[in-house]
């Protein structure tokens, strides 16, 4: 039985972690990382890309890889995996997720110690036997425990709508002490990943000691997992940890470019610095002789921002979404990386439920906060009929809300136009909740899948297909139904739907609730690439959710979304003209 795209990620994750622990070089590594990453973004089933002889078209295929996806497609499984898997036990791959256990510890345990599983590092720690091994020691081995009991009450990766507004609140406060001169989140939550491991906050500060204290210090840490002079690490009540680091304003630029990763973004900047003679750490520039060895006499250059760090490179600054080597260096080197979308670039939303159905606040409530917003224009759109959970609008209800939708828009006259509108279903059984001789009489129909989820891709497509050539259908709403973190994104043929998207000139939305960012990143930049219409909305169920947007606005940018890919960052006249022209 062949292994599906998601299965065939996970084995090359966990063959990229044991060539690690083994010791290999890091661009194998990576190699196998990469592949994984890729493959797991990669909207197409990959028997069918493979069949069609498209593997190596995909960003880090290669012809060895892309042989090792055509074994465990036809067999079910990877000879590589199963020999590696002698060669290095897999539960070091578990032991890893330790907090504080790298490659080497892990192989440290296993060569010593003979530990293969966490619960045997348990064991072994219980009885002293870490406090013995070189390197180690009874803090070391009471870090390890700490990490164990920790590891123990994670339920996994903290989404990013959970993980920001904590991250924030800390960094501000550390900020207000006299000492911080400056401070910044760095690592995949200024990448603005879905979601967050842990939480890096770098503080630029001349005196490190108050910082530390109050950072160890605050109420809501349950567990203090390492605290020294210039870096502590913390695990929060809430089960987050966050690690904080002071440093000199001069080394700045390289600890935050460093600390912010990607890793393989930060391998690619290591190699370029070395072709320049010159080698990149999270400390400075420092020259190195034809044996790529530090010059230790030499002078090093210090770097107080990111700018500085990419232009000693001769490289274009690269914002941190994009910074995920996947094709950033190359553009940024011919300095021609895109003006990425802003926040301040949105003037509209064009997803948003009141309490007619599920939503919290009325019809003027949430017009009055889009106001507050600076929103030139917004459309209502609660859910319909058949959503019955959503307290969808019947017929009569949808036309008797676009009456007093029309009727406040007449009232609020030049400050903001108010759209008459609705989220409408695309039925299990592919037909759409309601007519069109009910949708005519609206300003903006959107289209939504929100149950048979789990059906074959075959079906799932033809339903979003159909939706989109609905002449009414202006925009499909969250295209692949995906919610973190317990929904994975329907199945569908998404070079069809997008090709359909720009035939029938249909908006795809990118849903900004950090439950959803949806279209992901990856299905955003190929869209746009394609030329289809995009509009980035807050889905929002109560004033609260209009100030998601942001998340939306930082999914897009790490799909290479520039405002000119975005609807809703059109004049309101260009909106409606558009409208006209799509009816």
């Amino acid at each position: 039985m062949s292994l599906s795209n998601r299965e065939i990620a996970d084995i090359f994750a966990r063959c990229a972690d044991m060539l690690q622990i083994r010791g290999d070089n890091i661009h194998r590594v990576l190699s196998y990382r990469r592949a994984s990453e890729t493959i797991r973004a990669v909207p197409r089933d990959l028997r069918v890309i493979s069949s069609d002889g498209g593997l190596t078209d995909l960003s880090y295929i290669g012809k060895t890889i892309a042989a090792k996806i055509d074994e465990m497609l036809e067999s079910g499984e990877l000879d590589f995996y199963n020999r590696l898997k002698e060669e290095v036990p897999e539960g070091l791959v578990d032991i890893m997720h330790i907090n504080g256990v790298g490659p080497k510890k892990a192989k440290l345990f296993w060569e010593k110690l003979e530990v293969t599983s966490v619960d045997a590092l348990k064991i072994a720690a219980d009885n002293d036997k870490l406090a013995e091994l070189p390197g180690m020691g009874v803090k070391s081995q009471q870090k390890i425990l700490d990490g164990i009991e920790a590891l123990s009450r994670q339920t996994g990766r903290a989404n990013i709508g959970e993980a920001l507004p904590a991250a924030q609140r800390i960094l501000d406060m550390l900020l207000e002490l006299p000492q911080a001169r400056e401070g910044a989140l760095a690592g995949s939550i200024r990448r603005g990943r879905e979601t967050i491991g842990d939480v890096d906050i770098l503080i630029a500060a001349d005196d490190s000691g108050p910082i530390m204290e109050r950072f160890v210090s605050m109420e809501n840490v349950a567990r203090v997992l390492g605290h020294g002079p210039t870096k502590s690490s913390v695990e929060l009540l809430s089960g987050l940890q966050v690690d904080a680091r002071v440093l000199a304003k001069a080394r700045w630029g390289t600890a935050l470019n460093y600390f912010t990763g990607s890793l393989a973004h930060n391998v690619k900047m290591r190699q370029i610095a070395l072709d320049q003679g010159l080698s990149l750490n999270e400390h400075a520039f420092s020259p190195v002789d034809e044996n790529k060895a530090i010059i230790e006499s030499a002078e090093k250059t210090l770097c107080d921002s990111e700018e500085k760090v990419y232009g000693t490179l001769g490289l274009q600054y690269v914002p941190p979404e994009l910074r995920e080597d996947s094709g950033e260096i190359e553009a940024a080197r011919e300095h021609r990386l895109p003006r990425l979308i802003e926040r301040r670039d949105i003037v509209g939303d064009l997803h948003m439920h009141s309490d007619w159905s599920d939503g919290k606040n009325s019809i003027r409530e949430m017009v009055d906060a889009c106001v507050k917003r600076g929103h030139q224009y917004i459309v209502i759109t609660d859910h319909s009929r058949s959503l019955g959970i959503a307290n969808g609008l019947s017929i009569e209800r949808l036309l008797a809300q676009a009456e007093e939708v029309r009727e406040l828009n007449d009232e609020m006259g030049e400050t903001i136009h108010v759209f008459a509108g609705t989220e409408m279903d695309i039925k299990a059984d592919g037909s759409l909740d309601y007519p069109d001789e009910v949708l005519v009489e609206l300003d903006f129909v959107i289209a939504s899948l929100h149950s048979g989820l789990s059906q074959k891709r075959e079906q799932v497509t033809a339903r979003l297909l159909k939706a989109i050539r609905n002449p009414y259908v202006r925009m499909i709403g969250h295209p692949s139904a995906r919610q973190y973190p317990n929904r994975e994104e329907v199945d569908a043929d998404w070079d069809a739907v997008l090709a359909a998207a720009k035939e029938e000139d249909t908006i795809l939305e990118i849903n900004a609730n950090p439950l959803r960012l949806d279209l992901k990143p990856e299905l955003a930049r190929l869209a746009k690439e394609l030329g289809v219409k995009l509009a980035i909305n807050t889905d929002a169920h109560r004033v609260a959710h209009l100030d998601l947007m942001e998340y939306g606005v930082t999914n897009a940018r790490r799909g290479w979304v520039e405002a000119r890919h975005v609807v809703n960052t059109w004049s309101l006249e260009r909106f409606n003209r558009w409208l006209s022209h799509k009816a």
